[in-house]
């Protein structure tokens, strides 16, 4: 019997049925609460005799942590984690997993039915459909003109797990690509068969930007108003990796003025987005609702990952993916 204690901060699941059942199985206590928008205090009351603690999006600041009387572990329920102060965790001797590789597949599938949708500019396809139809003439021109898709420039900001997908997906459809990735090393690169650009030459030159970066100081609004004033007036944006990596307002302004030619968001600022979001109104902007990340494989991959760590755990082991080895140093 286990004398674990697990404690689930919030979740997007229907329910956390298989996990409090996975949990009885393993004699660990189980508790499962939904606090993304609470109050410290309540976070504190549910969270405060955790030795183990899963999060999605509630915020875990240093002045929750210094609450924490047990935790030696939090994981977070995802890929990006700029809801988490990991120096809080680290200076407690809190050990941090997240799950870097759970939906590598459908995020690269997303970004890239997204640039096709662009390209293809389907998202005015219907509107030209239906003014086709009740005219009972075709009239292309409201999407015209299209260009064909081989031979262009896909720029890939950020090559890890998900940009490196795209790339080895896209690779069979005749585009030339240009790679920037300041962290990604010259051994990684030579094994992708690529060379790395800097993002200046990346905005100048590519048809098509994906963004691929985590959520930091260096990437926070990495496409402004200077970056888009770079890009190609015929050239297009794409964004699943975080909404903050984009100033939306400076995205709306270059739609709005045709400065670029369309863009693709997956992920926005504030979720889900105001009813005043600057790009609804905009036709040349094609929006979906965080779902990059969605799959049934990807939902029960990340679930089962996240019980393997707490089973790491109860056998003194670290998670399968963690962030603050120095954090070993001070437990």
């Amino acid at each position: 019997m286990s004398d674990t204690r697990f404690v689930v901060t919030d979740y997007i699941e229907d329910n956390l049925d298989w996990e409090a059942e996975e949990m009885k199985k393993r004699g660990v206590e189980f508790a499962a609460h939904q606090l993304k928008t609470a109050p410290l205090e309540e976070l504190t009351d549910a969270t405060r005799d955790a030795d183990v603690i899963l999060v999605n999006m509630a915020p875990i600041t240093p002045e929750l942590v210094a609450q924490w009387e047990k935790c030696k572990l939090l994981i977070r329920h995802g890929i990006g984690y700029d809801n988490v102060n990991v120096p809080a965790l680290t200076d407690a001797g809190i050990l941090f997993g997240y799950q870097p590789d759970y939906c590598v597949e459908e995020v690269a599938e997303h970004a890239i039915a997204l640039l096709f949708g662009l390209a293809r500019k389907l998202f005015l396809g219907r509107k030209c459909l239906e003014q086709s139809s009740a005219a009972a003439a075709w009239d292309f021109s409201s999407v015209m003109p299209l260009y064909r898709m081989a031979g262009k420039t896909v720029g890939i900001v950020g090559c890890g797990r998900v940009g490196s997908t795209v790339y080895r997906k896209l690779q069979s459809f005749g585009f030339e690509f240009l790679i920037c990735d300041p962290y990604l090393s010259q051994e990684r690169a030579a094994g992708l068969g690529i060379g790395l650009v800097d993002r200046e030459t990346v905005f100048r030159n590519a048809d098509f930007i994906t963004c691929h970066t985590p959520l930091n100081d260096d990437t926070r609004h990495l496409v402004n108003s200077a970056t888009l004033a770079l890009m190609k007036p015929t050239a297009y944006l794409i964004n699943t990796s975080r909404g903050p990596v984009v100033d939306h307002d400076a995205l709306a302004d270059a739609l709005r003025n045709n400065r670029i030619a369309g863009a693709a968001i997956d992920v926005f600022d504030v979720e889900p987005p105001p009813p005043d979001y600057p790009l609804f109104e905009l036709e040349n902007a094609l929006l979906s609702p965080h779902l990059a990340w969605a799959s049934e494989e990807a939902n029960w991959t990340i679930r089962k990952n996240i019980v393997e760590d707490v089973d790491r755990f109860t056998r003194g082991e670290p998670p399968r993916c963690w962030v603050n080895k120095e954090a070993m140093e001070q437990s």
